[in-house]
C-alpha cells in the first residue's frame, strides 16, 4: 500500500483528545461507523453489512477491539409511503441482534452515543474511486489521501464541526472530514485503521466502494447467516403462508433454527408450500429500459406457463409496481396474492418490514423466479440456500422479451 493516508496525532480527533482519564482504561475500545451513497437501496445496504463485517473481523485479528455501529435506517429510494415515519429506525426493528452479535460485536448508533458521551464521531474518511480510473488498464488494491472528487456533503458550523446527513441526526457532528481514493477489498481500510488514524470513531461514508473479502466464502456466509430476520417480522410471514397459501414449516420441511450457528439444511431438503413465489421488479428497472425485463404481459405470461408446469394453483407476488401497474398486474392476474397491510400495521412494520416480510414469503414458495440483477432477487436466493431448497427451484429470473441471451442467475453454494 503506498501513500497511505496520514492523519497527525495531535490534531483534535486523536485519541489522546478525545480521551478522558477515567476512560484510559477503556483505550482499546475503538467504533467503525459507516455509511453508503444515498440512492442505494435496502438490499444493496445489507451486502455493505458484510463487507463492513469482513473488515471488522480483520481489525480484531490484531487485538483491537472494535465494534461495528450499525446505521440507522431511513429515507431510502423505495420507502416512500406517505406519513409514516421512516427515519431513525434501529437494526433490532429488521433483524436480530443476538444472532448479529454471535459473529462480530455490533451496537445500535444511540447505544453508541450514549458510550461515547455524545454525538460525536472523531475522524469520517469520505470513500471514492480514483480520478485516474485504472492506471495502465491494471487493477492494484491501494488507497490514498486525494482532493474530494465530488462536492462534498458535509459544511462546517461556527464551531468548526462537521455536519452532514448522519442517518438524519442533526445534532451529531464530526471532528474531521478527510477524501480518500480507495480500490481495494474492504480489509485493505485495515491498516489505515491501525496504524495512521488514532481516533476512538471512525465513520467510512460511501463505503459501497469497498469490495468483498471473501464474496460467497466461509466468512461471507457466516456474516449472511447471521442477518437473521427480527422473529416477529417472520412470524407474521409464516401466519401469511398458513392462512392464504396452506404453507406451514412442518408440511413445506423448512424448519427454521432460531440459532443460525446450528441452522445446516440439507441441499434439496426443502420442498415449499404450494405456491410459486414472483419478484417483479418494476419502477427505475423499466425506466432504464432494461431490456432484461419483461412487460407485465410477458412476465405474466412465464407466470402462468410455471404454475401450470409445477401444477400450483396460488401465486405470491412481491412488486414495487405503481398504482397504474399494480392495476394492469391484478387486471391480468386476478388470483395473485400480495401481502398488504393495513395503514395501522404499516406504521409499525415501515417498508422495510414489509419488504423482510415479502421476501420470507418468496423464500418458502415451491418455486422462486425474481428479476435480473435485483439485489432483492439476490437475497431471496440466499435465504433459500439457508433453508435448503434445490437451486434449480430457486435461481431463476424473467426474461425480457428482446432479450438475446436470457443467462439465469448464478448458484452461490452455502459454505459452512
Amino acid at each position: 500500500m503506498k501513500n497511505c493516508i496520514s492523519v497527525k496525532n495531535d490534531n483534535v480527533f486523536s485519541a489522546s483528545h478525545t480521551l478522558t482519564a477515567p476512560m484510559a482504561a477503556a483505550r482499546e475500545l475503538r467504533y467503525l461507523l459507516y455509511d453508503v451513497n444515498p440512492p442505494e437501496g435496502f438490499n444493496l445496504r445489507r451486502d455493505v453489512y458484510i463487507r463492513m463485517a469482513a473488515l471488522v473481523k480483520t481489525l480484531r485479528k490484531t487485538g483491537d477491539d472494535w465494534v461495528l455501529v450499525l446505521p440507522p435506517w431511513g429515507r431510502l429510494y423505495h420507502w416512500q409511503s406517505p406519513n409514516i415515519h421512516q427515519i431513525h429506525i434501529p437494526w433490532g426493528e429488521f433483524f436480530s441482534l443476538t444472532s448479529l452479535q454471535a459473529n462480530i460485536p455490533v451496537i445500535e448508533y444511540e447505544e453508541f452515543i450514549a458510550e461515547n458521551g455524545g454525538p460525536f464521531i472523531d475522524q469520517v474518511l469520505v470513500m471514492q474511486n480514483y480520478a485516474e480510473g485504472w492506471t495502465d488498464g491494471k487493477w492494484e488494491e491501494k488507497v490514498d489521501e486525494r482532493p474530494c472528487i465530488e462536492k462534498l456533503m458535509y459544511s462546517k458550523d461556527k464551531q468548526g464541526y462537521y455536519r452532514g446527513w448522519f442517518w438524519g441526526y442533526e445534532e451529531t457532528r464530526a471532528r474531521n472530514v478527510t477524501c480518500i481514493s480507495v480500490q481495494g477489498h474492504a480489509s485493505i481500510m485495515a491498516p489505515v485503521l491501525q496504524g495512521n488514524i488514532t481516533a476512538i470513531s471512525v465513520m467510512l461514508d460511501r463505503a459501497e466502494t469497498l469490495l468483498h473479502d471473501d464474496y460467497a466464502g466461509k466468512h461471507y456466509w457466516d456474516t449472511r447467516r447471521s442477518m437473521v430476520f427480527a422473529k416477529h417480522l417472520r412470524l407474521i410471514g409464516d401466519d401469511f403462508r398458513a392462512k392464504h397459501l396452506n404453507s406451514t414449516d412442518d408440511r413445506d420441511h423448512t424448519i427454521y433454527i432460531e440459532d443460525w450457528k446450528r441452522m445446516k439444511a440439507k441441499p434439496g431438503s426443502a420442498k415449499g408450500g404450494p405456491y410459486l413465489g414472483v419478484h417483479l421488479r418494476r419502477k427505475d428497472f423499466i425506466w432504464g429500459h432494461r431490456e432484461d425485463v419483461p412487460s407485465l404481459k410477458g412476465a405474466v405470461q412465464k407466470i402462468r406457463s410455471l404454475m401450470k408446469k409445477h401444477k400450483l394453483d396460488k401465486v405470491f407476488v412481491a412488486t414495487d409496481a405503481d398504482a397504474e401497474d399494480l392495476k394492469e398486474l391484478r387486471r391480468l392476474l386476478p388470483d395473485m396474492l400480495r401481502f398488504e397491510p393495513s395503514k395501522e400495521d404499516l406504521e409499525l412494520l415501515r417498508d422495510g418490514g414489509v419488504a423482510i416480510i415479502d421476501q420470507w414469503i418468496c423464500a418458502h414458495a415451491r418455486f422462486f423466479i425474481g428479476t435480473s440483477v435485483s439485489t432483492f432477487s439476490f437475497r431471496i436466493h440466499e435465504e433459500r440456500e439457508i433453508l435448503g431448497f434445490e437451486p434449480k427451484t430457486t435461481y431463476n429470473r424473467f426474461c425480457g422479451e428482446t432479450e438475446k441471451e436470457c443467462e439465469q442467475p448464478t448458484h452461490w453454494k452455502i459454505v459452512y
